[in-house]
């Protein structure tokens, strides 16, 4: 699964906030290798019979079509720990810093937190802050803590600390509005996974609850106050973004 493809976003926004401040790329490769990593073991079971229960993945069969449920489940699961262990073992000084981040992340104030979320919302219409707080935890959690790795292994004014968050932030909740607006507008085939998945399983999603021109409304919304935390930086934001322009697209 960690080898089927995809846009390895999270390691390039580590890889880019090092890059933006002059940090060593190949001292913080384990680091993104650990986040892509956590990526891959969420997907793993987030496709699974007991949870969205699909077929596809990255334009392949998920995970447990190809090898069974029970190899799924074990394949996250040392996914997910492995991947403390690289942390751990490549960062004796920064490593329990590393793992706070991305554990806080990955657990039941983030990811985990907003998969829960997610499969209550099939029973039920959230309101707007609600749902939000759903992307901000299943989506931009690990997105946040991409950036602020990234910024932990290396030297980083205070404002621009503030900056980074304030983009993160915005970032991660624009990724998922325009995965929600892509799974309404694009085909299996486009996206690599079944199309209007979230409308049959009766999602709570941005178009669903503003309509899809509201959805895009919102998208607009972070990508600005994205921009604006990127314009506020002492140097050169231009890997950042580079990586912005895929909401645009």
């Amino acid at each position: 699964s960690v080898e089927a493809g995809g846009k390895r976003l999270r390691p390039l926004l580590l890889l880019s906030v090092v890059a933006m401040y002059d940090g060593v790329i190949a001292d913080a490769l384990p680091a993104a290798a650990a986040l892509e990593y956590v990526h891959t073991y969420s997907l793993i079971h987030d496709d699974l019979p007991a949870m969205d229960d699909d077929d596809l993945r990255r334009g392949k069969p998920t995970n447990h079509k190809q090898f069974g449920e029970a190899l799924a489940i074990l394949a996250g699961d040392a996914l997910l720990t492995d991947a403390f262990a690289i942390l751990s073992r490549q960062y004796p000084e920064k490593g329990a810093a590393c793992v706070q981040i991305l554990a806080e992340a990955a657990g039941s104030n983030g990811m985990v937190g907003g998969q829960v979320l997610d499969m209550d919302g099939e029973n039920e219409q959230y309101h707007l802050e609600t749902l939000k707080r759903m992307h901000e935890a299943k989506t931009g959690a690990l997105i946040q803590a991409a950036i602020a790795m990234g910024g932990l292994l290396v030297t980083i004014p205070e404002t621009d600390q503030t900056a980074l968050a304030d983009f993160s932030a915005a970032f991660g909740l624009g990724f998922q509005i325009k995965d929600d607006i892509n799974d309404v507008t694009k085909t299996t085939a486009e996206l690599g996974k079944t199309a209007d998945k979230d409308v049959i399983e009766h999602k709570n999603t941005f178009p669903e609850l503003l309509g899809l021109d509201g959805a895009i409304q919102a998208l607009q919304v972070e990508i600005a106050k994205a921009e604006t935390a990127l314009n506020e930086l002492t140097v050169d934001a231009a890997p950042l973004a580079e990586i912005l322009a895929v909401l645009k697209a």
